[in-house]
Formats: structure tokens, C-alpha cells, sequence
């Protein structure tokens, strides 16, 4: 409720009650379509005949790929953030047979929990509809060296970007996202700049229980061009637009914006 009376200074106590009713619904589902997930590891064709998630302009995407052969997605917890897994799932009907990338051209980029047993479960759950060989699931302190042997050969970047900075990752401030100055990571802004990778945001929304849209918007052809506090900015930006257009979406528990740093 705090996060939300800060970000939507203008709605009144009841209003704020009813989006943190309608995201406790959400946050509900999205545990159970993760237990899904990692029940159905290593099983692509189920998760591929549920037609889980769709999207809607993955030829914006692809066409990135003749600019760079690496291309960076940034990431966020609007939607589903657990469908990392299910990327390739979304390119059914006109896209399916027109894919120009496969799994191993995909690298979800995470977070090493410090419990065993979460690390392995979300492991299997964020890699549920890959084979059993898939190896491209890469922890953020691993990236920039997986980058740099991967560097010419065709690759996308799945970045969750919108947490606070953990320890000592490297940072920006961002003047005000959600009417508060935030503190964000720039990790995937960074090996974005580094590379010259064209990025995009991805905006991912519930259409129905168990059926998602996915839309990528561009955020630049090129960062090395950018400052990696700029492409951050533009992303924040976008991902307050689709807040702000439909608030239960998002995940309100986390402390996003502390004031320790």
C-alpha cells in the first residue's frame, strides 16, 4: 500500500485497496502458473499446445537481428515475469515457421538465489520449454564473460531489469519513475552499450487466466550510441506507461524504492 499511495498520489484509499485486491489476484495465478511451468521442464510441446502467450509484433525483433546479431530485451515484472521460459512458445501461428533465431540463440539472464532448493526450482521452471541439452541460462555475474565468446554469433538477451540494485551492481538514478527517484541496475544497459546491441522493452499483459500478449517496443537500434543511464531512462519510462495503464499488473511487495543509498 505504500508503494502504491507513493505512485498514485491522486487516487484516493479505497481506489489504491482495489488495485492491491486485484494484484493479490494476479500474484495467485502467477504462483500457480510457475508450479505449472516447473512441472511441465523439458516438455515443450504441452506448453506449446496451451498457446500460453502470444505476441503480437515479434517481426519488430527480428528484424533488429540485421543490425546486430545481438540483440537485448529488457525484462521487467509487469505480467509474468516466470515466462522467460516459455519464449519460444509465444511464436505460434504466423510467426512459428518464421522464427529466425532457435533456443540456443536465447540467453535469459538471472539471479543465483541463495537457497538451494528456490534456485533449482526456478531454474527448471524459467528453462521449462527447452530441451534437455539447453545450456544458455546465465547467471549475471557470468553474462559479460558469455557475451564476449558470443559475441558474433546470433543471440538475445532476456534482462529482468526493474529490481532495486543488488550489493554492488552497477547503478543509475533515475530522476522519477512513479513520481519517486528510483535507484535501477544497468547491467543489461551496460552490455547493451558495450556491444552496440539494438534493445527493446518487453511489455508482457494477461488477456485471461493462463493466456498472456507479449509486445516489444524498440528503445534504440544501437547503445552504444546512449549512455547506459539513457536507455534506462527510456525504459522506465515505457514500463510507467503500461503501469499506469493497468497497475494490478505489477509486482507491488517488493521495495523498490529505498532511501538507504
Amino acid at each position: 500500500m505504500i508503494n502504491l499511495a507513493r505512485s498514485f498520489p491522486g487516487k484516493n484509499y479505497w481506489e489504491l485497496y482495489a488495485i492491491a485486491h486485484q494484484f493479490y489476484g494476479h500474484l495467485g495465478e502467477i504462483f500457480a502458473e510457475a508450479i505449472w511451468f516447473g512441472g511441465n521442464h523439458h516438455r515443450p510441446g504441452r506448453c506449446h499446445r496451451q498457446k500460453i502467450v502470444e505476441s503480437v509484433n515479434g517481426e519488430e525483433l527480428f528484424e533488429a537481428f540485421k543490425l546486430n546479431p545481438n540483440v537485448m530485451l529488457l525484462d521487467s515484472h509487469f505480467g509474468n515475469w516466470e515466462l522467460t521460459g516459455a519464449f519460444f512458445e509465444s511464436f505460434y501461428d504466423k510467426y512459428e515457421n518464421n522464427v529466425p533465431i532457435k533456443e540456443d540463440n536465447i540467453c535469459p539472464v538471472y539471479k543465483r538465489l541463495s537457497n538451494r532448493f528456490w534456485d533449482e526450482f526456478f531454474h527448471a521452471n524459467r528453462t521449462a520449454c527447452q530441451s534437455d541439452d539447453y545450456d544458455g541460462y546465465t547467471e549475471s555475474l557470468q553474462v559479460m564473460r558469455f557475451a564476449v565468446r558470443h559475441r558474433n554469433d546470433v543471440m538475445l538477451y532476456i534482462f529482468p531489469t526493474d529490481q532495486f540494485p543488488y550489493g554492488n551492481a552497477a547503478r543509475c538514478d533515475i530522476p522519477s519513475f512513479m513520481n519517486q527517484p528510483t535507484k535501477a541496475m544497468i547491467g543489461g544497459a551496460s552490455l547493451a552499450h558495450k556491444i552496440g546491441m539494438p534493445v527493446f522493452y518487453q511489455s508482457v499483459d494477461r488477456v485471461e487466466r493462463g493466456r498472456y500478449v507479449q509486445t516489444f517496443k524498440k528503445i534504440c537500434d544501437d547503445a552504444s550510441k546512449l549512455e547506459p543511464a539513457q536507455v534506462m531512462e527510456r525504459y522506465y519510462a515505457l514500463l510507467q506507461e503500461d503501469i499506469e495503464r493497468n497497475p494490478s499488473n505489477y509486482l507491488w511487495t517488493h521495495r523498490r524504492w529505498k532511501i538507504n543509498l
